[in-house]
């Protein structure tokens, strides 16, 4: 079984690569990433299953996202330690129902847990004025720049 990501291994993960990809899609074109749409760059939910979701037809997000638990958590894990280097500041956001009706707070998980229920409602913001650019790393590398690229 694969050991928990920390601050120092996340990059080495094999989930990494697939979650910078999206993250860097999104913020060419929003300064705001969320959880969600992390998952929809990834491939591993549909904006229609989403919609489903928000509009009250699916009782919990999780369950219509293809990817098991434990990879899902990990997943999520991985995007906070990425947006915190990326120096994208959090803001918890409250989801309700749309549509008719009562405006509910809409569930992501099955469980109700509070810390993952906190983890898929934080968007991550950039902060600045302009475009997001990422900041330099102390190896003289930016997050967008793999190792493996020509200079």
């Amino acid at each position: 079984m694969r050991r928990r990501p920390t601050v120092a291994t996340f990059r080495s993960d094999p989930l990494f690569p697939r979650i910078e990809r999206a993250v860097d899609a999104i913020l060419k074109t929003s300064k705001v990433v969320t959880p969600i749409d992390v998952l929809v760059g990834m491939h591993l939910l549909t904006p229609e299953k989403v919609q489903d979701w928000r509009c009250g037809r699916v009782p919990y997000l999780e369950r219509v996202i293809n990817c098991n638990l434990t990879r899902l958590s990990r997943l999520l894990r991985i995007l906070r330690f990425h947006v915190h280097d990326l120096n994208l500041v959090p803001s918890t956001i409250d989801y309700r129902r749309w549509g008719k009706g009562r405006k509910q707070r809409l569930r992501f998980t099955k469980t109700g847990d509070a810390r993952l229920e906190a983890a898929y409602a934080t968007h991550f913001v950039w902060p600045g004025k302009s475009t997001f650019h990422p900041p330099a790393r102390s190896d003289g590398l930016t997050d967008h720049t793999s190792v493996g690229s020509p200079p």
